[in-house]
């Protein structure tokens, strides 16, 4: 079957795109050394991939605290700002679109990717069991170690957090891309912040549902105030079970979020679902209530192929699918 709504255009926000082809964030450890800096070869990754009617980055961190393995670019120094922008103009000029994904990865981190044998952070010192992360070793092999035990975030660090993602979102508009996408997805901080499993606190940011979300909208409302709710992507993921994530209330925290996001008038809503890790499917009873609580566009992600893609485009569930492994048979 010809994927003809997947090939039609859409918009986001106030950006028109070509397709409802959206390539997914992939981690790649490439970026240039010293200073975890974008170089001609994601450049040239990025614009090869123009064809998608909006480029996810891979995920982006938004400081040092922020890295989960060595070698992944960040947002948060001028030789970084510097090296994204040509990335955007090698993409700009195969003519696609692309959105950089800010992302702090919380306590999936080890001191040697850290720096100075600092501890990642969380919302609670709760170690990610069975996950590893890579890193150098003192030989300067890459290795895959235990991700370490973090340390919890004061409630005072918190502001420092958000400001972490304005200062990226300044930095990625001065690069020059089209939008941002907040990563709250793949049990990264936002997400453990969110997580019954991962928040034990017993501040203003745990507890009930609407604390654990307390510091995610707080991220959404200052990063808005940079680029505007019209350029501003989420992404998460309920039911996501890797990286010792078990959250009992998945599905509740992420229609509350969804209210949320129609309130302050996002742009989209970016659902990575659990099939591609080996989870169980969303349900439709979930996405219907998810549609009825979002009222902007839903992206979906998971295990798509072209016709799958096409059916959840056309049951009016999802307004377009984003593709990792699978692009290049999407658009070939």
């Amino acid at each position: 079957m010809y994927p003809r709504r997947l090939l039609s255009p859409i918009t986001l926000g106030n950006l028109e795109l070509k397709n409802r082809v959206l390539m997914a964030p992939l981690t790649r450890l490439r970026a240039s050394q010293p200073g975890d800096v974008p170089n001609e070869l994601n450049a040239c990754y990025f614009a090869q991939r123009a064809g998608a009617g909006l480029i996810a980055s891979e995920g982006t961190q938004i400081s040092k605290q922020g890295q989960g393995h060595v070698e992944t670019p960040g947002i948060y120094t001028d030789e970084q700002q510097a090296g994204w922008a040509k990335v955007v103009r090698e993409v700009h000029s195969a003519g696609g679109r692309i959105a950089l994904q800010l992302w702090h990865v919380g306590r999936v981190s080890h001191h040697l990717v850290q720096g100075g044998n600092r501890l990642p952070v969380a919302p609670s010192a709760i170690r990610a069991e069975e996950t590893k992360v890579f890193v150098r070793s003192a030989s300067g092999e890459l290795e895959r170690v235990q991700a370490d035990m973090p340390r919890a975030l004061e409630a005072a660090e918190l502001p420092g957090i958000v400001q972490q993602y304005a200062d990226a979102a300044t930095r990625a508009k001065l690069a020059g891309f089209d939008m941002v996408e907040i990563h709250a997805a793949n049990g990264y901080l936002l997400h453990q912040f969110m997580s019954t499993n991962t928040n034990h606190r017993s501040d203003a940011y745990g507890g009930d549902v609407e604390n654990r979300l307390r510091l995610v909208v707080e991220v959404i409302q200052a990063v808005v105030g940079v680029y505007g709710e019209d350029r501003v992507g989420i992404r998460i993921s309920p039911h996501f079970s890797k990286f010792d994530m078990k959250d009992t209330d998945a599905e509740t925290w992420s229609l509350h979020l969804a209210r949320h996001l129609t309130r302050i008038g996002l742009a989209y809503l970016h659902v990575a679902e659990p099939d591609w890790g080996g989870g169980e499917s969303l349900t439709d009873a979930f996405r219907n209530a998810l549609r009825a609580a979002y009222s902007g566009k839903i992206i979906a992600s998971g295990q798509y192929a072209a016709e799958s893609a096409e059916a959840r485009i056309a049951s009016g569930l999802a307004d377009a699918v984003a593709f990792g492994r699978s692009f290049w048979q999407i658009l070939t």
